[in-house]
């Protein structure tokens, strides 16, 4: 269980707290539920990588069907690929919980507005308010097709 100090002696139980838009945005209490959930996270993208390696050591044997090589070594590139996706998943997390510690979390980059609880609960790394990230995707889309 994850438990925050508010007030002298006041804690909060995390596991059963939920952001709500009627609070202070990025409260203390928001703030220690974003980081538990972006810790949790971290964690588990980090424990399905050491169960990849292994999975991946073990099924280094050498398959005489060529086939069975084939369908073997296409698995180990998918997996390979998701890993890497969440390699990099694991630096927006670590520049989230930065951001959490120097107090810009939950605040988009572009506008400095607040990008909204809901928005982060479904996000926890999000940079970008929903309308600025709409602003950037039509930006690209426009590139992309020219």
């Amino acid at each position: 269980m994850f438990f925050r100090r508010i007030a002298l002696s006041e804690k909060i139980d995390l596991s059963s707290y939920v952001p709500s838009e009627d609070e202070e945005f990025m409260n203390a209490n928001q703030r220690a539920y974003f980081r538990a959930k972006l810790v949790a996270w971290r964690n588990d993208i980090l424990r399905e990588a050491r169960e990849t390696l292994d999975h991946l050591a073990e099924e280094s044997a050498n398959h005489p069907d060529l086939a069975d090589r084939a369908s073997s070594e296409t698995d180990r590139a998918i997996e390979l690929r998701a890993r890497d996706r969440q390699r990099k998943l694991i630096s927006k997390i670590d520049a989230a919980l930065q951001r959490i510690e120097d107090g810009t979390y939950g605040y988009c980059e572009e506008t400095g507005e607040p990008i909204g609880i809901k928005r982060l609960d479904a996000r926890p790394i999000a940079t970008l308010s929903i309308e600025a990230q709409e602003r950037h995707e039509r930006r690209e889309k426009v590139y992309r097709d020219e």
